[in-house]
């Protein structure tokens, strides 16, 4: 679907993303707070330097500096990965939507840096709807996965309303997913030829 100018860019920033995530969610016979703390430390450095012998974070910061991308994306991405090692409920709609734009919004935010190739004004008309379609994926993860998050990761709740999934619980969080849908889709069609096929 991209054009291939910028989809191994696209891979360089879902590879870091990707990367973070399965250490906090899916190494649990590790101590995983020493192998994200080590993995940040060797980030940073990684940014820093330029250059990282880990292939991974090496394609990373190429894509970082490429596109300059803010260094408080990151940040806020590394904050929600590291709350997963320990928060197990966000009981508020601050703490849930904290956790959300450090997860997924700041995501897509990295993301319109690539499609727009740098252009801080095509950034900034398109940032609201980027961040509306990271937020859209992200619920859709946590509806998917309220089971799982539950049982596998020791009673993990992102929804505490929908604990109960009576019906107006499940169609408030349907329809601000659709909601965050649309107002994505209308950045969507807006973007770069590149980022579109």
């Amino acid at each position: 679907m991209l054009a291939p100018s910028i989809r191994l860019d696209i891979y360089n920033i879902y590879g870091f993303v990707r990367f973070a995530d399965e250490i906090v969610d899916t190494f649990h016979d590790y101590n995983k707070r020493k192998l994200f703390d080590a993995f940040e430390k060797d980030m940073e450095q990684a940014i820093e330097d330029r250059i990282s012998l880990n292939p991974i974070l090496n394609s990373f910061q190429h894509t970082y500096h490429k596109y300059d991308i803010p260094h408080h994306l990151v940040e806020s991405f590394m904050k929600s990965m590291r709350m997963d090692l320990t928060k197990k409920r966000y009981e508020t709609f601050d703490e849930y939507r904290d956790y959300i734009y450090g997860s997924a919004d700041v995501v897509g935010l990295m993301c319109l840096c690539v499609f727009v190739k740098g252009n801080k004004e095509k950034y900034e008309e398109l940032k609201e709807s980027a961040m509306a379609l990271g937020s859209a994926f992200q619920k859709v993860n946590f509806l998917r996965d309220l089971k799982a998050d539950y049982e596998d990761l020791k009673g993990r709740i992102f929804l505490t309303d929908l604990m109960e999934l009576d019906e107006v619980s499940k169609k408030r969080i349907v329809d601000e997913i659709k909601a965050d849908f649309a107002l994505g889709y209308s950045g969507i069609i807006h973007l770069p030829e590149q980022a579109k096929f």
